[in-house]
Order: C-alpha cells, then structure tokens, then sequence
C-alpha cells in the first residue's frame, strides 16, 4: 500500500515552496533552515510528505527525492504527514538537520480506493467495495490476473483450472444472478470499459465493485458486478529498473486409483469369459500426465519528471502443462505515459500489446477425443492390459466395446493450436478548468485477432475414417469506446462538501468469423496448413455482428463533517441489442454512510476506533442478448432438385419488439468497523438481490410455423453475508499481519414461465441415455441436480420394486419409490405407487457453496517474510460424471478400485452393485457428492538481502523467495479434484451447470523459486 501511495504522489508531485507566512511573533524569533530527508520504514525514500510548523500555516514539502528545507526558529515543532503514515511531531533545538522515518499506518480509512469515474478514501465509500493490492496478485505467478483474486475478497467467488495452460476461468460476484445469460463480471481497465488485462505483474490494485451503490454507475452491465484494474504508472525521479523471474515446477494435484491389468481381467471375465488379456499392464495415467512447469519473467522501467512520468513493462510467461501436448505462451508489452502538459491540462495513454499462443489437448467432448471423453476420461476408462503401440508401431484401440483411440494417441496426435494478438490503447486528456471543475474525456479502442487450427490425422479412429480432418477458425473482435465527463467539487462551507459528475459514453463493438475446412488428405504432414489439399471440403462459414450502446451517466456525492455521507448515481442507456420498444434504460442507485464514531456519544468509547454504516439501494443490468435476438430471422437450407444442389432460406425465428434487459435490485447493508486503534479492521455487510425479467426460450404452438421465441420471464434471488477481517497482530521489527474472509449465499429461483419446473441436460453426449439430469424449480438453487435416490443393492429375498429398464434381481441398483397421490401443488398426500418411473426422480443436491472463504497470514522479521494462503468452500455438491462412467459396472472400460467391493454373492454387505453388461446409465444420488474442501493455496518464504549487500552490486534491493502452491487439499470429494467447472465456462448455460465434473484438467501442485531486483 505505501509504494502504491508513493507512486500516486510522486506522478503528480512538483519540487516547490509554500510562502512563507510569518506571523510578527515568529518573525520576532530568530530563525534557522532545517534540512534533511524523510524515508519510509521500509528504507524507501518519500516524495510528497507535507512538513508544518505546527500552530501555523507555514510549511513545505518534500521533494522527489525526499529531502525538504524549512526556515524554524528553536522550541518549534515540526508536524510531518503523509497518507498512510503514522504523523510524526520533531521539536527543532540547536541541530540543523533532521533525518525522519515514517510508519505505516495501520488504519486502512484513508486507503485510497477506485470507484467508477474517480477515487475516493475508504472513509467516505458508501458502497460496498473490496480491494486487492499489486503483492498479494502476484504472491505466485499467474497466466490471468483475476485468479489471483481466488480467496482474497469476499462475496468473489473464483473457480479455476489453473493445470490447463490459458484455460477459461469462472467468476461470480455474489451469486449467479442469472439462469440462462452470463453472470460475468464487468471489467474496467484504467478506465476501459471491457477492457483486456494486463499481466499481474502490472497491476498495481483490482477494486471489486460488489453493491448496486458501486455498480449502478455501470448500468446495465453492472449487474454482475464490476472489477476495477488500476496498472502501474511511473513516479518523478530517476528510472527505476524492476526485474523479476520465477521458475515453477508443477504435477497434477491427484489421480484416480484404478484397476491394474490383473484386477481389470477378472473384473471383465465376469461378464465376458473368453475376453482375451493382451498381455500388458498400463497405467493410462502415467501416460498423459508429466512433469510441467511455468517460466514466468517481467522487467519494468519507470520514471519520470515533475511534467512526465512513465512506465513500461514486458513480461513473457510460459506454462508446459502437466498432460502431454498442452502448453501457453505470453507475450506482452505494457506502457503507460502520463504528460502535464501545463497546470490545467495533463495527458495520458495506457497501451496493453499481447500475443497468446495455446495448444490445447481434447480433456472432455471434441473432435477427435477418443470417443468424446477426451485425453483425460479415455485415460480412465481405457483398458490396461493393452500397451501403447501395436506391435507394427500403430496406436492400439480399445480391445472391446466402442473403437476408441488409447488416451496418449489423442493428446500427442491430434493438434488444437490457437494464436491470439491484442493490441489495447486508452488515451485521455484531463483539464482543470477551474479549481474545482475538472474535464476529462478519454478515447479507447481494443483490438483482438484470433486463429485456431485443429487436425485430427489417419493415426486416430476419427480421423482414420475421413482420411484426415483439418478445420481454421479465424476472427476478429473491435471495441471501441469514447467517454466525456465533467467533475466538480464544491466546498459549501467548512462542514458540508458536494461532488457532482456528469457524463456521457458511446461504444461500438464488432465482431466477425470465418470456418473452412477439409477432409480426405493424402498426407498427415501438412496438418491444417493446406485446406486445399483435402479431396472433400467442408461447408465454409462466416459471420458478422456489430453492436453499439450510449449512455448518460451522473453521480452526486454529499458529505456533511464527514459524518454523514450521500451517493446518488444513476445510468441511462441505450443499446442496439433490444427492440425498439426497449432500447433504453434507467439505472438508479442511492446510498447513505454514517460514521457513527464522529457522533459525541462515542468519544469516550476508546475500543472502537472508528464505526461506520453503509446502506444502500438501486438497479442495474445485464445485457444478456446477442446481437440480433429481437429481430426475425432466417436460417439457410439447402436441398438437391433436379440432381442439383440448391440453397434457400427459411424464417426460424419470429421477433419480439418487447425483449428487455434482465434487472437486478440489490438491496445492501454494511458495516465498517475499526478496533483497539485500528489493529483490528472488521467489515460485514447483508445483501439480497432480485434478477427479474429473466431471458427464456418459450415453446410456441406448432401451428405457428415456429418452435420458440425469446422472451423476458423469471425472477431469481440472491442474498447472503459478508465478513471480511483485517488485524495487525504484532508490529515493529517482528510484524503479523492476518486477513480473513466468508461468504454466504443463498440462491432461489422465484418465478418461472407459468410456475412450472423446467428439465434439462448436461452430461457429457457420449453419455447416451442419461437425458434431464437438471432441473430449475420455483424455490431451488439454480441448476439443481436432480435424479433417483439410490438406496444400495438388491440382495436374495427382497421385494424388488418394479419398473421398466429397471433392474430387478440380487446385485442390482435398488432406488427408492417416492412417487404417489398428489394434491393440487404437488406434494405427496399417499403412498408410493410401488412402481420405479422418471416420476421417482427429485432434487438431488446442486452445486451453490453454503459459503467461501480465505485466510492470509503474513509474517516480516528483519529481512524475512512469510506468507501462508488457504482458501476453501464449503456445502457445494458435485455430480461426477466421471465417476457414474467408470463406476457404473456395466461397459467395457476400465474402474476405480471401488469395483473390487462389487457385490457378488459372497460378497453381499456392500452397496456397489455387481458386474453387469446390462445396466443403464442414471443420475442418481449414487454420484452426488461433497465438493466441500480447504487448500493451501500458498506457502511462500522470502529474504530480502541487506542495502549494504544489494548496494554494493549497484542494486537498490534484492529478494529471493521460494514458494509452494496447492500443496494440501483437504476434501472428501472422491474425484480428482474438487474444484470442477464443466460445461460452465465460457457457456450460455454456465449458471445452469455449476458443480459438474466430467475429465476436467486436474489443478496442478507446484513449487516455484524466485527472484526480484530492483536497480
């Protein structure tokens, strides 16, 4: 935090001289200059500190370089003071210099925080707002910043597959608050509105904007929430060189156990006698996995002068990930140039250059993967005794059942390589037209170019059977956005001040595609690189879309004493995504904070430091549309007449003039209090939020020539708490700093079209016959899992209860009758009907977190420091697909070891049912399961060498760390690993499908070492 400050202070920051204003009895009194400089107490030099004498106006400031002058007379004091540093008082006597260290400040009330369209002070915030600094984002390197929020910052709930080299993450900021739109977040870069991230290496704090008091300035894309990215700028002074590196070395966070040749043959033999053992014993684990690792590297420069101030970064981070065939590569450069071209006028301009490079291994369903498993799933349902190759060098495929390829095949033979080049520049122009009116207007335009190419060659059955098949998908995406706003602050008297803002912003986006490809190539050597060597080329496509959005925007903030405390913002848009009867929208929120410590009745109330209330109202939105969905549509078609082919079109969709935004209210109450002076830091707040006119697709009656339309029905609830603790524990040369964080949400479905429960599924297609595996009920989570009730295996003698498909003899799947007489609302009045029907099934768990949390400690002596992270959830569910594949007992794949505790019938006290070819495939409460778990997320041990030892090389500052991350999970998922996001990112339907899992790429265990140089 203190750099942070410097770096604030120093861009700004002119060498001058308050006059002088003496008063006659000091201009009586003989005076003296004092000189000497002022450091931070971590030896940094500080720019900015005000000096007073104390009684008095007169003071100075330090300079760039931290050293000041002052004409005192003896008996004088000398206040020093700077944000975020304990003041310090000096009593002048007969010494001429005075050297002053200042302390940290261990209050966080006048931490600086960013808002939208400005700043403000932790003090006089009335939303709810949480930040996370520049150290704790890169406590281990990271391929996107926004991981490194996972655990640092309530009511944000962050699910990652951080093995997957570049893989999709999740975000939530206090629940899904939709069920078929996106409930992503809204990212604002240095301003950007949509904006792409920098590495974290150059970001110097991400502000995470969580009330509609914070949001509503978004409008109708703050629904989600928004995250705030400051980058670093450079500071007045000489350049400052910083180089950084680390070297990771990573495994996958856990396996399966599985059953070796041996078992897998008896296990087989039971159902098919003559099965033939091929003689190998392969662990397919041991196959696909290996050794991976991340080089992550960062050099920086800044500077600058009392007009110019500069800071430029490249970084180049590159993972091998931990299955055979994937890896990531990063390029980025990232400059940010900020000019005071006079006293009124200043600019700026923020330039992000980035090339990513992936190449991606099939781990669930795609082309080419090993029968839609993927490299992952085929890995554990592949059988052992089969070896690598045949014995003429050719991969080997499975033995029985379904020819699929063996999992090594897939992820070194078929290729999936995506390149990606950014280039982001936001410039703005800042003038002070008065004292207290400033105008600032910026221009921002992101560009995105992305090509992926994939070949599935002859080696593999899928391409085998087209003689090869390569497919280039190419795009690019504009984003171009203009903003203008004015900002005045008015002084009314000593006690009451009042900020307006006013603003108006326009934003264009287009986004266009193209998909060719071929089949039936005489060579594999050429991959996708020669389309026009494959005899059967396949049907090209391409497409474009364009959308724009203008908006007026405005925000008043009243402070009285800075006690009591108004926020009124509010957002109008207007998007070209909604019909014409709704392109335009009003978003509104209001806020009061009380710091109720300043009231008198608290002054002698020495325990609390400071207690502030935070309450809070208003609406915002979420685009949740694409383009063109209000409109009539046509689909092609195509037909063969007269032996030739022609092409048509037929209207599919019918338009809705009425479609609207999704509009959420949130409702918030908070807390900000402060403990045994400040050492104790505690905020809470109580939210709860309604998502009305949810966007669904209504079935429409066949006589209407249509099978659906868009339409706006369906509430969803979101509420819950929100605690986070800060406490300084010890202080002085042995420093403990502990940071705590949990949140709780509940998540409710309220309305639905007509009331009635809605059916859909999720589970993998290879997966044939598994059908509505989900359900959203008027009263449920969202997503809930719903199914059968497993109750265990038939034995000898028991009544079977029938029902077709299902089994009904000694070792069979038992599931429970739990459908009957009805009354008008459903509930069962009667008892079960003694049949098993899809009637049977319920709501059976859902993947919604009872409640997520963090915990950081941090520890300093003299040059050491430790860091020890955990991060957790508690409460979620998970229905493994994995596992109802493997564990099922029926097929020919491979199993867990939990098949050897299969019931037989000398072995009948068990719950896993016998071996069989017969058996269906059900959801059911069988592979429900806890995804609770607690993880050590890092464990990092720094030194900081001496000034003497760094100085003497010519170097400001050396450290060396060592770090460990994901190194414990405590879970009892029986899974890979608990922390799963299937068919849930990057998806329409992502807040449908939370807590699925089905092959994902495992999380990865490293171990890195590090180090940092500063010049």
């Amino acid at each position: 935090m203190l750099k942070f400050l410097i770096l604030r202070r120093r861009g700004i920051i002119r060498i001058f001289m308050l006059f002088l204003l003496l008063s006659p009895g000091i201009l009586l009194a003989q005076s003296k200059t004092i000189t000497g400089k002022v450091t931070s107490n971590e030896g940094e030099t500080m720019p900015g500190v005000s000096i007073l004498i104390k009684g008095t106006s007169t003071g100075t400031a330090t300079d760039i370089d931290g050293n000041y002058s002052i004409q005192a007379s003896e008996g004088s004091t000398l206040v020093f003071s700077f944000i975020g540093m304990v003041t310090k008082e000096i009593t002048v006597n007969s010494s001429s210099v005075y050297n002053v260290t200042l302390e940290t400040d261990i209050s966080q009330l006048d931490e600086v925080l960013v808002v939208g369209y400005g700043t403000t002070k932790k003090s006089d915030l009335t939303g709810s707002v949480s930040s996370v600094k520049s150290e704790e984002l890169t406590a281990f390197p990271v391929a996107n910043a926004t991981q490194a929020l996972q655990g640092r910052a309530a009511g944000v709930n962050v699910q990652s597959n951080n093995g997957d080299p570049g893989g999709a993450l999740k975000v939530r900021i206090r629940g899904g608050n939709s069920i078929n739109a996106s409930s992503d977040p809204l990212y604002v870069v240095d301003g950007f509105v949509g904006g792409a991230l920098p590495p974290a290496e150059d970001i110097q704090s991400i502000e995470v904007l969580k009330d509609a008091s914070a949001t509503a300035i978004y409008g109708s894309r703050g629904a989600n929430g928004v995250i705030m990215v400051t980058t670093k700028k450079g500071t007045a002074g000489k350049a400052k060189v910083d180089f950084n590196t680390s070297y990771s070395s990573q495994n996958e966070i856990n396996r399966l156990d599985l059953l070796n040749a041996d078992e897998f043959l008896a296990y087989t033999r039971e159902v098919i006698p003559n099965y033939v053992d091929n003689g190998a014993d392969t662990d397919w684990q041991d196959q696909i996995y290996r050794t991976g690792g991340i080089q992550n590297h960062q050099l920086s420069v800044s500077g600058g002068s009392d007009r110019v101030n500069y800071y430029v970064s490249g970084s180049f981070f590159d993972q091998k990930g931990i299955i055979v065939g994937s890896d990531f590569k990063r390029y980025s450069v990232t400059s940010n140039l900020n000019f005071d071209v006079n006293d009124k006028i200043s600019v700026g301009l923020n330039l992000l250059a980035r090339r990513t490079g992936r190449n991606g291994v099939v781990t669930q369903e795609g082309s080419g993967g090993a029968g839609g498993a993927g490299v992952v799933g085929s890995s554990l349902r592949f059988m052992p005794d089969l070896p690598l190759r045949n014995e003429d060098g050719s991969f080997t495929l499975a033995s029985i059942g379904d020819p699929i390829d063996n999992p090594y095949a897939v992820a070194t033979e078929r290729e999936e390589e995506t390149i990606a080049d950014l280039l982001q520049g936001n410039f703005f122009l800042n003038y002070d037209i008065t004292e207290d009116l400033t105008f600032k207007t910026t221009l921002g335009v992101n560009t995105n170019n992305f090509r992926t190419g994939i070949f599935v060659p002859t080696t593999l059955y899928a391409g085998r059977n087209v003689n090869g098949d390569a497919t280039i998908n190419s795009g690019k995406n504009t984003n171009i956005i203009n903003e203008n706003y004015l900002t005045y602050n008015w002084k009314i008297n000593e006690n009451n001040t009042l900020t307006a803002l006013a603003g108006y912003s326009v934003q264009k986006s287009t986004n266009n595609g193209w998909s060719a490809g071929s089949q039936s190539f005489i060579t594999n050597s050429v991959s996708f690189w020669n389309l026009g060597g494959g005899a059967v080329p396949k049907i090209p496509s391409s497409g474009f879309s364009e959308t724009q959005i203008a908006s007026v925007f405005g925000r008043l903030n009243y402070s009285y004493n800075s006690k009591y405390l108004l926020t009124f913002n509010a957002r109008y848009d207007g998007s070209s995504n909604f019909s014409k009867n709704n392109k335009w929208a009003f978003f509104p929120s209001g806020a009061f904070a009380w710091n109720m410590k300043d009231e008198g009745f608290m002054e002698d109330v020495n325990l609390i430091s400071d207690f502030k209330w935070r309450v809070s109202y208003g609406l915002t939105g979420n685009q949740a549309i694409s383009p063109y969905q209000t409109l009539a549509r046509f689909s092609n078609s195509y037909t063969i007449i007269d032996g030739a082919p022609v092409n048509a079109v037929r209207p599919t969709t019918v338009a809705n003039d009425d479609l609207t935004w999704e509009t959420t209210r949130q409702f918030d109450l908070g807390a900000d209090i402060a403990l045994f002076e400040n050492r104790l830091n505690l905020t809470v707040d109580y939210y709860r939020s309604v998502t009305s006119d949810l966007l669904f697709s209504v079935p429409l009656p066949s006589y209407s020539g249509y099978s659906s339309q868009l339409q706006n029905l369906g509430k969803v609830e979101n509420k819950g708490l929100e605690f986070s603790l800060n406490s300084f524990n010890t202080t002085g040369e042995f420093k403990w700093n502990t940071g705590f964080n949990i949140s709780f949400n509940r998540n409710k479905v309220l309305e639905l079209p007509d009331g009635n429960d809605i059916l859909y599924g999720s589970g993998p297609g290879h997966l044939i016959g598994l059908g509505q595996t989900q359900i959203l009920r008027v009263g449920e989570p969202v997503g809930s899992f719903y199914g059968w009730i497993y109750d265990g295996v038939y034995q000898e003698g028991d009544d079977f209860i029938p029902g077709g498909g299902f089994e009904q003899v000694a070792g069979g799947e038992k599931f429970r009758d739990i459908d009957g007489t009805k009354d008008a609302n459903g509930q069962l009045t009667g008892e079960p009907d003694g049949r098993l029907t899809s009637d049977d099934r319920t709501i059976i768990g859902n993947g919604q977190a009872k409640f997520i949390w963090g915990l950081n400690n941090d520890f300093s002596y003299k040059g050491f420091d430790l860091n020890i992270f955990f991060q957790g959830s508690q409460g979620n569910k998970i229905l493994s697909y994995t596992l109802l594949e493997i564990e099922t007992l029926s097929g020919s794949n491979n199993s867990t070891k939990k098949a050897l505790d299969r019931w037989t019938p000398t072995n009948t006290d068990t719950d896993v049912p016998k071996r069989t070819l017969s058996r269906s495939q059900r959801v059911s409460s069988r592979w429900v399961y806890d995804g609770s778990y607690a993880r050590l997320k890092n464990i990092s041990l720094g030194y900081t060498f001496p000034k003497s030892i760094s100085e003497s090389i010519s170097v400001s500052r050396i450290k060396l760390y060592v770090s460990a991350q994901n190194i414990l999970t405590f879970t009892k998922y029986e899974g890979i690993d608990p922390e799963v996001n299937y068919n849930s990112s990057g998806s329409t339907n992502s807040n449908r499908n939370l807590g699925l899992d089905y092959a994902s790429y495992p999380n990865a265990k490293s171990y890195t070492v590090g180090l940092n140089i500063s010049f």
